[in-house]
């Protein structure tokens, strides 16, 4: 990271004060002074980001470091790609793969570079009357309560976390649309969360938001670990030569910075404290072919 320093102007008064009390300006180990205010950018991020309150830890972390003030908007993946396409935001940090390589091929990204990653998981009743816990994989969980019936909650709102689950579905071989047992929220993961809770419902979220909320929660991990429960985030800077009114420069910040070694540490360790394990796991730098990505 590109580190600039600046000399501290002192008024005169000030200045006198100091040789009169034996000072001779700030020490060699006083905090760095903050970069001046630059401006705001807006960035478009998903609702997990928000949620498990990553966002708050980094983004004062951010604009003391690059003079930018990020103003997030919360939504799914989809509608901050659609943000994107239309100039509404500077920056983006998704997770939905294959939207994003169809949004940087389309034009509209310029650079999109590896943040971090967590998983997916199937949360539902304790009671789990479909046996879900049992399941080897996340088809056959999902199987098992289109098989009996049982409520599942849908994002249904284009965001990454509602790809997935239609990914696995589709995998499934069931189109669970109209089907009385399958209702959508229209909503952020905290918001479907609270509402399969309310339900005894099933639903799939991200590890990050269940465990931030677990305690407001029945809701019980059941079923996890299986490979399509991978869950990536890429920072995507947008093309400032078709998206003519985007911030690129605070933009360009901001996906340096969450790429930066004082980021990355602090997304590795984000959480552990309070729930026993990091809610992300850094990857700046890793191949995406190492992570089975795109």
């Amino acid at each position: 990271m590109l580190l600039q320093t600046y000399r501290l102007v002192l008024p005169l008064s000030a200045a006198l004060l100091l040789v009169a009390c034996g000072g001779d300006g700030p020490s060699a180990t006083s905090e760095p002074t903050a970069v001046p205010h630059k401006g705001d950018i807006i960035l478009a991020t998903t609702t997990s980001t928000a949620d498990s309150g990553l966002l708050d830890v980094l983004l004062p972390v951010f604009e003391k470091r690059t003079g930018w003030t990020a103003k997030p908007i919360a939504v799914g993946s989809g509608q901050a790609m659609a943000m994107g396409r239309n100039g509404d935001a500077d920056v983006l940090l998704v997770h939905s793969p294959a939207a994003e390589v169809q949004f940087m091929t389309d034009g509209f990204g310029r650079e999109r570079l590896l943040v971090m990653h967590n998983d997916f998981i199937l949360v539902g009743p304790p009671s789990d009357a479909v046996g879900a816990k049992s399941a080897k994989t996340a088809v056959d969980a999902l199987k098992a309560i289109a098989t009996k019936g049982a409520t599942f909650i849908s994002r249904g709102d284009n965001s990454g976390t509602h790809a997935l689950e239609l990914t696995l579905w589709k995998a499934a071989a069931i189109d669970p649309k109209g089907k009385g047992w399958y209702q959508e929220s229209g909503q952020g993961m905290g918001a479907t969360l609270q509402i399969a809770d309310q339900k005894s419902a099933y639903t799939i979220a991200d590890r990050a938001t269940y465990l931030a909320q677990k305690q407001n929660l029945a809701l019980q991990v059941l079923n996890d670990g299986d490979k399509a429960y991978f869950n990536v985030y890429h920072v995507i800077t947008l093309n400032k030569e078709r998206l003519s009114k985007v911030n690129y420069e605070g933009g360009k910040a901001f996906a340096d910075f969450m790429v930066s070694d004082e980021a990355q540490a602090i997304i590795r360790t984000f959480g552990a404290d309070k729930y026993g394990q990091a809610l992300f796991v850094p990857d700046a730098g890793k191949a995406e072919a190492d992570l089975g990505v795109q």
